[in-house]
């Protein structure tokens, strides 16, 4: 039977820490749109305080989850043992974004020391924090990370991946906002 916690406790920290990747999931507010669910990876997950984690969103081929944030903030972030003791982890809540022209973007990329960019930070204010036993889950061998989207980050310049950001992220599939060009 799952239980539901005030807080991320130390145990929960313990078993989040050791997950290789994680999933988000996100919807629009009509109900004829499309739900979201992306999975991450790398080093991209902080727990900020025991009510607050957020994750760098180094940039994908789609905008859905940053349009949905934006919209209405609803957001679930899910962890999974793919190894050991069967458990899943679900944090609920509202989210925020920051993108990488918005004020205090550089102090939030500061929380992950491995990357010198990324399109945004999600930052979430967690309403619900509960786990589950995950019986049901394979088992995975971790092998490593794949470096392609790094690859591909460092392959441009920094101007020219702002611009191919702002021009292939400018709307999710439903046709909300996700990146918008500054003045």
């Amino acid at each position: 039977m799952g239980k539901l916690y005030a807080e991320i406790t130390d145990k929960l920290e313990r078993f989040i820490s050791a997950q290789q990747m994680f999933f988000v999931a996100t919807a629009p507010l009509t109900g004829d749109g499309h739900v979201n669910v992306s999975p991450k990876g790398y080093d991209s997950f902080k727990i900020i305080d025991p009510n607050t984690v957020a994750y760098l969103d180094y940039g994908g081929s789609g905008i859905e989850t940053h349009a949905h944030v934006l919209e209405n903030g609803r957001i679930t972030i899910m962890f999974c043992a793919f190894e050991g003791k069967a458990n899943i982890v679900r944090l609920y809540g509202r989210g925020e974004v920051c993108a990488f022209y918005d004020e205090g973007f550089e102090e939030k990329l500061a929380w992950f020391p491995e990357f010198d960019r990324a399109r945004a930070i999600i930052t979430v204010h967690l309403t619900r924090i509960t786990d589950s036993c995950g019986f049901s889950i394979p088992y995975y061998e971790f092998v490593g990370e794949r470096d392609q989207l790094k690859r591909s980050h460092t392959h441009k310049t920094v101007e020219d991946w702002y611009e191919y950001r702002l021009s292939k992220n400018a709307e999710s599939i439903d046709g909300l906002p996700g990146l918008i060009r500054p003045r």
